[in-house]
């Protein structure tokens, strides 16, 4: 089957899994889409939102209709790495005998990841950058398709360990969600409160998916695109000639390489989604927000004056 085929098989497939996961994820278009594109890209993504905005339910939602296994971890203060990583034990013919752990899925949701310390938290990063486990000295691969969704409560940081930049770059997004809209919310409890269950079906296979992110990797891009994305991302940092004035101004730090990777990556799949065989400056601009959230550092006169990370983005376009 030709690369054009199994793009245009993908936007009928991508459009009937959006409206699987409808089902039962009422509103979150836009952070459903991310999280989508995300898994298409092979990147991993980081859920910021207080409590009981489902979470949960929409990683294990997307998993069901991605037809893959899914293992949700929840960080506490006294979580070891062998909690999520797995152990040795002895079996009954005095044999040393690897039990998996939690981390063994094709989606992990790490949820409240900065409650737990960063000796739990570094253990997921060998996970996420190279697919596979290193324990007692013996190396086990990851199934593939591999994603990690960690989640992040904003509002309680007492007795929390925030993920330091250089974890936080790992993440290809940066996603927040907010309160639904008030139809939405009536919606939302309107379905909650019955008896109903929602059934979603599995779309794909695991095979299906690592296929598809084979032919987006192999989307051609024009070298404009590609400069446009490093001349965005090197913006961003306060020191390079280039650095916009609100970034000199608000930001100590600014965006590394893996940002410029990233905005590729994720403008490829989300070309794909539309039908496009390859992507412009506009998906570029249309995934920039989420991939740069979390990689720019402001400094306490930005805090001061109340300016987001959202406000800089936008002023780089």
């Amino acid at each position: 089957m030709s690369d054009v085929t199994i793009i245009e098989n993908f936007v009928k497939k991508y459009a009937a899994l959006k409206k699987e996961v409808a089902k039962v994820i009422i509103g979150q278009d836009a952070v459903v889409d991310q999280v989508l594109i995300s898994i298409f890209s092979g990147g991993h993504s980081l859920l910021v939102g207080v409590p009981g905005l489902a979470k949960t339910l929409m990683v294990n939602t997307i998993a069901q209709a991605l037809g893959l296994n899914f293992k949700r971890i929840q960080f506490t203060p006294d979580l070891m790495p062998s909690d999520i990583l797995g152990s040795e034990i002895l079996d009954e013919n005095r044999q040393f005998k690897f039990i998996k752990g939690p981390i063994f899925s094709n989606i992990v949701l790490a949820d409240e990841i900065n409650r737990t310390p960063p000796k739990t938290q570094a253990a997921l990063l060998e996970a996420m950058q190279e697919r596979s486990v290193t324990v007692a000295g013996h190396q086990y691969k990851l199934d593939l398709p591999y994603f990690v969704l960690a989640t992040q409560n904003p509002i309680e940081q007492e007795g929390t360990y925030p993920l330091p930049e250089a974890q936080l770059d790992r993440f290809m997004f940066a996603i927040n969600l907010e309160y639904p809209s008030f139809q939405e919310e009536v919606d939302v409890v309107k379905a909650t409160t019955t008896d109903i269950k929602m059934t979603v079906n599995a779309l794909f296979t695991a095979q299906e998916i690592i296929d598809f992110q084979n032919v987006i990797r192999r989307i051609p891009v024009a070298d404009n695109v590609i400069e446009y994305a490093v001349s965005l991302v090197s913006k961003t940092r306060p020191k390079e000639a280039t650095a916009a004035d609100i970034v000199k101004e608000f930001v100590d730090w600014g965006a590394g390489p893996r940002a410029s990777q990233n905005l590729i990556l994720a403008a490829k799949t989300h070309a794909a989604t539309l039908g496009k065989f390859s992507p412009d400056i506009e998906n570029i601009q249309a995934v920039a927000t989420g991939i740069l959230r979390h990689r720019i550092i402001k400094n306490y006169k930005a805090e001061a004056e109340g300016i987001t990370d959202e406000k800089i983005i936008e002023s780089l376009f």
